[in-house]
């Protein structure tokens, strides 16, 4: 498999951006003084987790939770940066560097830090996938005589507290930077896949908009259980919470497949369309990003690939 086939992902941070390799993560976050700091982690294979990334519709699953688990330590990173930085610039007292800490305690920590990103994943899943299903149980529960009309609209309500909440939080400042960021980051690796050099200014004549990202995964569950939840009647609130409970490992994993799916007939004219829903949420959760923040993508993209390189040549 050549290189170019590689398919790189990444994630917006504080005032930095992740860049996934096949073999390593890299972070690099800007610092007040102008400097990046970076965090690289090489990836971990766990031979049972490989084995079910390769299972269709149970590869999404593992997938997206690893990649919340792995997330999260980059983020905490980010964060434990941002607060350095307002700890010396805000009290202007001295940072005292720590001894690093042995190996029981980073396990420990990065252990700590993937089941946060775990329990936060699944935590939202279950409030976005519940709370819709009791609110059109209470507004709309004698307003149709059809399941399927109850979850159409179950779905619309979903819908509309998803984008309610992105647009509140996109409002505060922190947030709105770590959407550009996240633009900054579809902007790289866009440019990448289109095979032209990564300077700021090539970067940024691509969009913010990308059809492998988190966001268009987001709709496709929305859509894609509205039709699974179709399948299997309920008669009491109780009976339909919990047919969402168990159903939701299926419709993530399905939503996953589908993902792929588009992504992989992107080029195709008509069937690139199917897409465009998660293209349609992307315009909230990406903004344009500045071109010191492109600057930033584009080294943690590069230090990626300096390290992916590294670790092929101490395999041979």
């Amino acid at each position: 498999m050549s290189e170019k086939s590689s398919i790189y992902g990444g994630q917006a941070v504080i005032e930095g951006v992740m860049m996934a390799g096949r073999n390593v993560h890299v972070t690099a976050v800007r610092k007040k003084d102008g400097s990046i700091e970076y965090l690289e982690v090489p990836k971990t294979e766990i031979g049972w987790v490989q084995v079910l990334k390769k299972i269709p519709f149970v590869r999404g699953i593992v997938g997206i939770i690893e990649a919340s688990a792995k997330g999260a330590q980059h983020l905490n990173f980010s964060a434990e940066v941002f607060a350095q930085e307002e700890d010396e610039n805000g009290d202007k007292a001295a940072v005292k560097k720590e001894e690093k800490p042995g190996f029981f305690s980073n396990i420990s920590m990065l252990l700590g830090v993937a089941v946060i990103g775990v329990i936060s994943f699944l935590f939202g899943k279950f409030v976005f996938t519940l709370v819709p299903a009791i609110i059109e149980e209470f507004l709309f529960k004698n307003a149709f005589s059809s399941q399927i009309g109850h979850n159409l609209v179950e779905g619309l309500i979903k819908i509309i507290l998803l984008v309610g909440y992105i647009y509140a939080i996109s409002l505060t400042p922190m947030i709105k930077r770590l959407f550009q960021y996240h633009g900054a980051e579809h902007k790289v690796i866009s440019a990448y896949e289109a095979g032209v050099d990564l300077t700021v200014p090539n970067v940024q004549k691509f969009s913010t908009l990308h059809y492998r990202c988190g966001s268009s995964f987001i709709v496709f569950t929305v859509i894609v259980g509205v039709v699974v939840y179709s399948f299997v009647r309920y008669d009491t609130l109780l009976e339909r919470v919990g047919q969402r409970l168990i159903l939701l490992p299926l419709v993530i994993g399905i939503s996953y497949e589908l993902l792929r799916f588009t992504n992989s007939l992107r080029t195709v004219p008509v069937l690139r369309y199917l897409g465009y829903p998660g293209l349609w949420l992307q315009k909230l959760t990406t903004k344009q990003p500045f071109d010191d923040q492109v600057e930033v993508s584009i080294a943690s993209f590069t230090r990626m690939r300096e390290a992916e390189q590294r670790i092929m040549e101490g395999s041979v």
